[in-house]
């Protein structure tokens, strides 16, 4: 038996990047899954699969992800896991430069959109007796970044928010945890910079040497995911080759 035979399972921001591998494990494993994502249609390496389902959906809209949840629990019957995955980097610019309407949109996506992705399975999860939120934050919620003081405290907050949620809802039988990656190859990591020497600055920046790959980070969120953490709730997973330990 798959591990997430006849699971369902809700993922933002599933149509690239750490999202479309997290998708593409889920799907092998067995699980049912309804991606979210802001393109009009889905990713074409998913388009195949009879068990993903799509749904165009803004994040950082609440009415919008409300009846995206309502939509997918209508299609899939119930859900079982909630990953919160979408997010935005915003510009990198020194904090004295740094526009305001980028920084209040890169909280919008990535502090408030976690926050409905959260409340919309809470409350479902406390219905079915149960459930899994895992959070996209990032090791950037664990140091600072700098020139991105936007990102920075937007996944410092989802840490927080992590802990909180976990702490109010342990008694629900629903766990909440967090992945934190280091720098990944997707396609946020050639928007910090279009010069060759500042991506080499930040693979030697690592200790490992290298930058994460998604799928590497999709496998530890499927570990949270699974029975095999279920005994863990209200942490944030460090994968990042080593930076944060210097």
């Amino acid at each position: 038996m798959k591990r997430f035979e006849n699971k369902n399972v809700i993922i933002s921001g599933g149509n690239s990047g750490i999202g479309l591998e997290t998708v593409k494990l889920f799907s092998e494993e067995g699980a049912s899954v309804c991606v979210l994502d802001l393109a009009k249609d889905i990713n074409p390496e998913l388009a195949n699969a009879k068990n993903i389902h799509y749904q165009k959906c803004d994040i950082s809209n609440n009415s919008e992800v409300q009846a995206a949840f309502q939509n997918a629990i209508a299609t899939l019957g119930k859900l079982d896991i909630a990953v919160n995955n979408a997010g935005i980097l915003g510009p990198r610019v020194r904090l004295e430069e740094y526009p305001d309407e980028d920084f209040d949109q890169v909280i919008k996506v990535n502090v408030n959109g976690v926050f409905y992705g959260m409340k919309a399975a809470i409350t479902h999860f406390k219905e079915v007796g149960g459930g899994v939120i895992v959070n996209t934050a990032s090791v950037a919620g664990k140091v600072g970044m700098g020139r991105h003081i936007a990102y920075s405290a937007s996944k410092h907050a989802v840490l927080g928010m992590t802990k909180s949620a976990a702490v109010e809802v342990a008694k629900y039988k629903i766990r909440v945890n967090s992945v934190c990656p280091g720098f990944t190859d997707t396609a946020m990591l050639e928007t910090t910079d279009t010069e060759p020497e500042f991506k080499e600055m930040l693979r030697y920046a690592t200790p490992m040497r290298r930058f994460a790959q998604p799928s590497e980070i999709a496998t530890a969120i499927l570990f949270l995911a699974s029975s095999e953490s279920s005994f863990m709730t209200g942490q944030g997973i460090v994968l990042d080759g080593g930076l944060s330990a210097q």
